[in-house]
């Protein structure tokens, strides 16, 4: 792993990346924060609040992209800032804020959302119609599809109050014909007490193996994720750094768009994490923690 005390140990080419870039993407849960296994009790990381407060000194934009959608983006900053991090509303983004505008670009208008507020408002506020998915049950029983399963996407979130009569509005919804969205797939996330289980994953295999559909994800590791997060800070992603702990998210969608894979150990990664993997898929920078990263910037920006 690299030793950010001495940065004769990082590439020339990262350094260069580092110094000059336009933007970051820092990832919340083991990242920046950990919390719970029900995502809350958020408590700051070491370096994290000083890293956003770096970044903000020296004017480069960044944004927060969590895929946890349990609560409105402008919430999750809302509690971030209770916590001493800089995040305000526009710069929080969840699946639902890449959601919206994959939808726009696609002309859906009416989705069937199997999630919670967090995931609702968001899409509401944007002028997308919401269809309950427990109303949908009822309609669906006996002749076949009505009106609620005519909608052009199912998305499924954080939704662990889900029940056989949401997965059975979900299939009618996509026998009908609507497309099916998942905010993550990710098996789990980071919280205090270890690896805690999602639900999008779990609900979306189930609609899947019934219906036998596609799957479109809509948060990391997506690359339509990356490019919402890109045109939020205004520059290409190539000229982006990436900062996460998930193998499985932050690393991967970096690579998709060009930007800086940077991964730290402090949540669901380890040393090792990346180890089995080819050079061309590793982070270029794997460091202990965002405290390090916040050594190496001021290191490179003197």
């Amino acid at each position: 792993m690299t030793d950010v005390t001495d940065v004769t140990d990082v590439t020339d080419d990262v350094l260069e990346r580092l110094r000059s870039a336009r933007g970051f993407i820092f990832d919340m849960d083991g990242t920046l924060v950990l919390g719970d296994r029900v995502n809350h009790g958020l408590r700051p990381l070491p370096g994290a609040v000083a890293m956003l407060e770096w970044a903000r000194s020296r004017r480069v934009p960044y944004v927060v992209f969590t895929n946890g959608t349990n609560r409105t983006p402008a919430h999750f900053a809302r509690v971030l800032r209770d916590e001493g991090l800089d995040v305000p509303d526009n710069r929080m983004m969840t699946p639902a804020s890449s959601a919206i505008v994959m939808f726009a670009k696609r002309g859906v208008k009416r989705v069937m959302v199997l999630g919670v507020s967090g995931l609702i408002e968001p899409l509401r506020e944007a002028g997308i119609e919401v269809v309950l998915p427990a109303a949908g049950a009822e309609s669906n029983r006996g002749t076949g599809p009505g009106p609620s399963a005519d909608v052009d996407a199912v998305f499924v979130g954080w939704f662990r109050e889900f029940t056989m009569e949401h997965l059975e509005a979900a299939c009618h919804a996509v026998w009908a014909g609507a497309e099916l969205y998942s905010a993550s797939e990710t098996p789990f996330f980071a919280s205090a007490g270890g690896r805690a289980l999602g639900t999008s994953r779990a609900i979306s295999a189930m609609i899947r193996s019934i219906t036998g559909c596609s799957l479109t994800i809509t948060g990391k590791p997506s690359l339509d994720a990356l490019r919402a997060a890109a045109t939020r800070l205004g520059a290409p992603a190539r000229h982006l750094v990436v900062v996460g702990d998930d193998p499985l998210l932050e690393v991967p969608m970096a690579h998709r768009g060009g930007a800086l894979a940077v991964a730290v150990d402090t949540g669901l990664g380890g040393p090792d994490a990346y180890d089995h993997l080819p050079p061309r898929r590793r982070p270029q920078l794997h460091l202990r923690g965002v405290d390090e990263l916040l050594a190496l910037c001021r290191e490179v920006s003197r």
